[in-house]
């Protein structure tokens, strides 16, 4: 029973961080706005900002790598218990480490560039861009909320993950452990 209830919480962690991080991918990705100054346009786009780059393209990766998580852990609960290799087990929980260390660092640095375009820097005379660009600061906020859930599922992932590689080598050596 207890093995079942990791499975279901994985498949669903992996399920939100799918949908998460494709939401956050899109807002973020297709986000821009236009403004006229003195019959200049110009153009805020995501691209803009190298934080915004790195979020996009962290959040893509881990949908990617949880779809294909997912699918794995379903064929696996499809077909019954399975036995998880030491060496899978490896794989399975560096890659839930890795994608959760670069989803947190690119939370921070979209986080800390989201504060810079909206509050400026006094300091070194940059000015609040969110005050001219509204609707385009507000979707990458909404990007950078979405991308803060596929962070914390993430990492939490990899703590179930941890789990089951580490269950491997425990006193009993149970080796019937979830996909």
């Amino acid at each position: 029973m207890f093995d079942r209830r990791i499975r279901i919480t994985e498949l669903v962690l992996r399920c939100v961080i799918l949908g998460l991080g494709v939401l956050a991918a899109v807002l973020v990705g297709t986000d821009s706005q236009v403004k006229e100054f003195f019959s200049i346009q110009k153009t805020a786009k995501f691209t803009d900002m190298k934080a915004l780059v790195f979020l996009v393209v962290a959040n893509g990766l881990a949908a990617g790598f949880s779809l294909l998580q997912g699918l794995h852990c379903i064929i696996c609960v499809v077909r019954g218990r399975t036995l998880l290799s030491k060496p899978l087990a490896w794989v399975i929980f560096s890659g839930d480490q890795v994608m959760a260390y670069v989803t947190v660092a690119a939370v921070a640095a979209a986080g800390q560039s989201g504060m810079l375009a909206k509050v400026g820097q006094p300091e070194l005379q940059w000015m609040e861009l969110c005050n001219m660009y509204g609707k385009f600061c507000n979707q990458v906020g909404e990007g950078i909320a979405s991308a803060f859930g596929v962070s914390l599922s993430m990492v939490v992932l990899s703590c179930i993950s941890a789990f089951s590689l580490f269950r491997l080598y425990g006193g009993n050596r149970m080796k019937n452990v979830y996909c």
